[in-house]
């Protein structure tokens, strides 16, 4: 069963990558690419037998842009994250990804934001292209300010980025807490079991007003506590 299921995931990735690299191509709105997504990431699930929980989708009002900003504990977060949020969204990807066939090609023409992690340069320039990206095409991101997936499913300190580029953008900020999906995918593991994966999204702040270093790491800390609160609630 294992085996089906990475064989279904293979062929169905390819497939929609080859769409996906089309539209992205075709399409530099990025509005086809949305759906394309969405399909993507639904059918991904449904294939490996995972349902996604959210709570809090009332909070996100209009078409945005947001900068949701999440814990990483899983591979499936993006997906779940992406099935989930009803806008178009991108995230920072590294630039190991954009060498697979298809898949990192379509990554490279849609609305994401490639990064080179090993180069400091290169990641202030990610947030300048996310910006750019943020304000040209109401385009939201998906930060994770973990920097990677968490190995034992603690919170991890937050890296500055995501508030860095909040103060460049003064889009709001949306703390999105994801349980669970560490239990259905662990890291190091392509072992995949069923069940659900939990998102909280919670109430957006405003980030008007974050202009300096200090209000950045403020920033960081307010949105840092709500996830830790949401993540370690019973």
């Amino acid at each position: 069963m294992f085996y089906i299921k990475i064989f279904f995931i293979i062929i169905y990735t390819i497939l929609v990558s080859f769409i996906a690299l089309l539209s992205g191509l075709l399409d530099r709105s990025f509005f086809t690419y949305k759906y394309i997504t969405r399909l993507y990431s639904g059918g991904i699930l449904f294939i490996s037998g995972v349902k996604v929980k959210a709570e809090g989708l009332e909070n996100i009002h209009g078409d945005g842009p947001f900068i949701f900003v999440s814990n990483h504990i899983s591979q499936f977060d993006i997906t779940a994250l992406q099935f989930t949020i009803p806008l178009k969204s991108g995230f920072v990807f590294k630039k190991e990804l954009a060498r697979i066939p298809l898949f990192g090609w379509q990554l490279l023409v849609g609305p994401h934001i490639v990064i080179d992690r090993s180069n400091a340069e290169s990641a202030l320039k990610s947030i300048h292209k996310a910006r750019q990206k943020m304000k040209t095409k109401a385009v939201s991101m998906i930060l994770f300010p973990e920097g990677t997936r968490s190995k034992d499913g603690e919170l991890q300190p937050f890296k500055r980025g995501a508030f860095h580029l909040a103060s460049q953008v003064n889009y709001p900020i949306v703390p999105v807490t994801i349980r669970d999906s560490d239990k259905l995918l662990p890291k190091g593991s392509l072992r995949i079991n069923k069940g659900t994966i939990k998102i909280s999204f919670s109430e957006p702040i405003v980030t008007t007003k974050v202009e300096t270093r200090n209000d950045e790491l403020e920033l960081m800390g307010k949105v840092r506590d709500i996830i830790s609160s949401n993540y370690y609630r019973s």
